[in-house]
């Protein structure tokens, strides 16, 4: 515990940390010191000198900056001296010279600290008559920011976010004197994944978004917080929207997440709300053509059919898919729907590209993000956390660089984190098992790896490396490093809510509030609120397909999922669809997947619904409505509520927060979860408990047990590559499709080969190369890339105008088209 000392400040003496800086301390106890570099996520600087004070010594009084002087015992602070006043107004009419006083037009204009702080400290008025300064303006430093160099007070916030935060040090000063600016480097943009914060930590108005300029004042906004829905962190954010179209997301900071910081996809992945792509009324087909049609006739003709279904061949001829992208209060909608109303056990939050339901909702003791601040070691075995989480990416960062973890990553090719690792093992997909064994036999160059991991407290994030690897590595990576010293894991899915999806029951395996299915008590407490629950045995999203395929289902409800983009064997997905008879989608636009629907209904969006989510680390936190949905689109629940009284079973919910409180009854886990609790008492999100409900199956061997594990290995087939098939931030997911700032950005589908592996077959850097699965063949650009392993060929997952290639491990690869069958 940190000592605390006595300083006055001001006339008032207060009790402090030791050691805490004195622009903290006085902030901290109401005395607020003006200050342009200073930052509280970020190192401290002292360059902008607006921060001065005056502090009495043995050697008499100085004036010095309080963002780089520590408090200690008996300190004496005067803030607010005429010698103090005097300093500071001096600096502001310095930081003005020039400074254009383009107010009006500013984009920063309203909530402008430079714009405050002159009111409040400045002069007065300025002394200087001469010409001002002038440079081209702006000047677009990436797609998504636009640089005013005009306005830069030159505080160096843009610049230390990007090095010391993002790890991107893509921008920085350039010339001397009165002719310092900021700039990138020749032929390099500022294409960082997180300049957005950027924009939202410049004291003045010198960098914009692309995505905001000039579209509205500060004053003209209205603002709830929420949490992003974008990846599974749960990050808080300040949604703001004027006359009903929101225009953007800013972070806030909430310590216990991502501590202020967004990601682009997260700070900019808001235009899909008001994209005119969305549906605005309920779409049937006819004679294979979609048509306009209203609530009335489209609901009808849902109960009809799933009615006639129901009656003819059971409530388990029918499968849901989806919900891990909808609120908590919907996803149970979803589970209650598809057990009670339909009859089914076929459902699932996950696409094919996760985890074991019970793993993920079960594995105990449990990792929080705030654990990795305090951790002695950190386990990497997951994707890309660059790629796939950005606000979890800086919080690993942050705990190797600002707290001395040492890092172990593991994956097939370079990651965002390379640069920071203690130690990086790279291995072919399929041959993780194999890996495992080396790690935990400690013999060789893993002896130093496992010596690091030895040292506790040790926090493991785990997951999916790519979607070719099998989903049992990743408990088996959970199993060996539950067995480290003072070890807790944090396990890795993607989309924004599938922990709160599956939390709600929406899995094959499991009941609301992590009850598994198959627990006779839990599922007769549950029978008695729901009354009878189907005991058939479920099918997850993979069996779901397969049987629509082979007839064993005849329809499918789709919450919010595009199966055909999403999950990683995209023909397996594509024919069982096809060969439904029946398929009703609720969703915000028309996708890949449901244009092959029958009856397609338009559902409400993030920030036009209130609600509750939960995220890996099974912290719940609410989400709020600031704009109501366009056209006739409804909420989820409110869809499958009236479906159910047309088949004369009605889930009879109220609202959202009727249903909300129906899960703190039922879900044992929940219990006690409210609204009010997370608006008044829970501000960052409370925490739901892990290892009081469902333990998890692991399907893995003893850690230990090497025969075993290397047995679970796999080999591509003879003269074939293995392949590397993961995500990237920017995709052609439907969401970015319609977000237009980030949709450009996805960097393309590509063929990426060891430099020895391309010169093997001919290949050189840009030239086309045919890749070939077992269902699939497609010609692409290679890419040499040296961070993989020779025979292992790396292809991003899901990008614009390419077809899917499949999950399998095994792939042919040949220069053009000399590929045999």
């Amino acid at each position: 515990m940190t000592d605390l000392v006595k300083i006055t400040v001001d006339g008032r003496e207060i009790e402090v940390p030791a050691g805490e800086l004195v622009i903290k301390a006085a902030q901290d106890h109401g005395t607020y010191i003006p200050r342009f570099c200073w930052h509280p996520r970020m190192k401290e600087v002292g360059m902008c000198r607006m921060c001065l004070v005056e502090i009495e010594t043995p050697r008499g009084t100085i004036l010095t900056t309080s963002c780089t002087t520590p408090a200690s015992a008996g300190m004496v602070v005067h803030t607010a001296s005429e010698t103090t006043k005097k300093a500071q107004a001096g600096i502001l009419e310095f930081l003005l010279i020039n400074h254009p006083l383009d107010c009006p037009v500013c984009d920063k204009g309203g909530e402008c600290p430079l714009q405050d702080q002159t009111m409040a400290y400045g002069p007065g008025e300025s002394r200087f008559v001469e010409e001002k300064r002038h440079f081209e303006k702006p000047i677009p430093i990436s797609d998504l920011v636009f640089l005013d160099r005009e306005r830069c007070i030159l505080c160096a916030r843009c610049t230390r976010f990007a090095d010391e935060i993002a790890g991107d040090p893509l921008i920085e000063f350039k010339d001397r004197g009165n002719h310092t600016q900021v700039q990138t480097f020749p032929d390099l943009p500022f294409s960082s994944y997180f300049s957005g914060n950027t924009v939202q930590i410049c004291p003045v108005g010198a960098l914009t978004a692309s995505a905001y300029r000039f579209k509205a004042r500060p004053w003209d906004l209205r603002r709830v917080e929420s949490s992003c829905s974008h990846c599974t962190v749960g990050c808080s954010i300040a949604v703001e929207a004027s006359r009903n179209d929101v225009l953007r997301f800013n972070g806030v900071d909430n310590d216990a997440t991502n501590q202020g910081w967004l990601s682009d996809k997260c700070r900019f992945g808001f235009e899909f709300i008001g994209s005119e792509n969305r549906l605005r009324t309920p779409l049937i087909k006819v004679d294979g053509e979609f048509q306009e049609t209203t609530w009335a006739d489209a609901l009808d003709l849902v109960a009809e059919r799933l009615g006639s279904i129901i009656e003819e061949h059971g409530g388990e001829a029918v499968g849901g898919i989806g919900g891990a992208r909808s609120t908590n209060e919907d996803a149970y909608a979803f589970g209650k729907f598809m057990r009670t109303v339909v009859g089914s056990n076929h459902l699932d939050a996950q696409l094919d590209d996760g985890l074991d339901a019970r793993f993920l909702a079960g594995v105990s003791p449990r990792a929080k993000i705030g654990d990795l601040d305090h951790a002695a070691a950190i386990l990497l075995w997951a994707p890309d956390l660059k790629e796939e989480s950005g606000s979890l990416y800086l919080r690993v960062r942050h705990a190797v660089q600002e707290g001395g973890a040492k890092l172990v990553v593991i994956h097939p090719r370079r990651t965002g984190l390379d640069d920071r690792a203690t130690h990086k093992l790279t291995y072919r997909p399929g041959q993780g098992f194999g890996l495992l064994a080396d790690l935990a036999g400690g013999e060789g160059d893993y002896a130093a790896v496992l010596e690091t991991l030895s040292h506790g407290p040790v926090v493991a994030i785990v997951g999916r490396t790519g979607l070719t690897e099998a989903p049992e590595l990743a408990e088996a990576v959970a199993g060996f490093a539950l067995g480290l010293p003072d070890a807790t894991v944090l396990p890795f899915a993607r989309r924004s809510n599938v922990f709160g999806a599956l939390d709600m029951g929406v899995a094959p395996s499991l009941l609301p509030g992590r009850v598994a299915a198959d627990d006779a008590e839990a599922m007769a407490q549950l029978e008695a609120v729901w009354g009878p629950i189907p005991t058939h045995e479920a099918r997850d999203t993979l069996g779901i397909l397969e049987g629509l395929a082979v007839g064993d289902l005849k329809a499918l409800i789709l919450l919010g999922a595009d199966p055909v983009r999403d999950v990683p064997d995209a023909t397996v997905a594509r024919r069982g669809i096809e060969a439904a008879e029946f398929v009703v989608a609720i969703d915000l636009f028309l996708t890949d997947t449901n244009q092959l629907a029958d009856v397609v209904l338009p559902a409400e969006a993030f920030g036009e619904k209130e609600g509750t989510v939960t995220n890996l680390e099974g912290r719940v936190q609410k989400v709020n409505r600031i704009v109501t949905g366009p056209g006739q689109s409804q909420a989820d629940w409110a869809i499958l509520d009236d479906i159910s009284r047309r088949l004369s079973k009605p889930l009879a919910f109220a609202s959202a927060e009727a249903i909300c409180k129906e899960i703190a009854d039922v879900a044992p886990a929940y219990a006690g979860m409210t609204w009010e609790l997370l608006e008044w008492d829970e501000k960052e999100g409370a925490v739901v408990p892990y290892g009081e409900a469902v333990q998890p199956l692991i399907h893995h061997p003893a850690a230990a047990d090497r025969k075993a594990l290397e047995a679970m290995s796999r080999q591509p087939s003879s003269g074939a590559f293995a392949l590397h098939l993961a995500r990237t931030l920017y995709d052609d997911g439907v969401l970015m499709r319609n977000s237009l700032s980030l949709h450009a950005l996805a960097p393309g589908a590509a063929v990426h080969l060891h430099p020895e592996d391309a010169g093997r077959l001919g290949v050189t850097e840009g030239a086309l190369v045919e890749v070939k699965s077992v269902d699939a063949s497609i010609r692409l650009p290679a890419v040499l890339d040296s961070s993989l392993l020779t025979g292992v060929v790396y292809v991003p997952f899901n990008q614009p105008w390419t077809p899917s290639l499949g999950a399998a491990l095994s792939v042919v690869v040949a220069a053009g088209k000399e590929v045999s069958a």
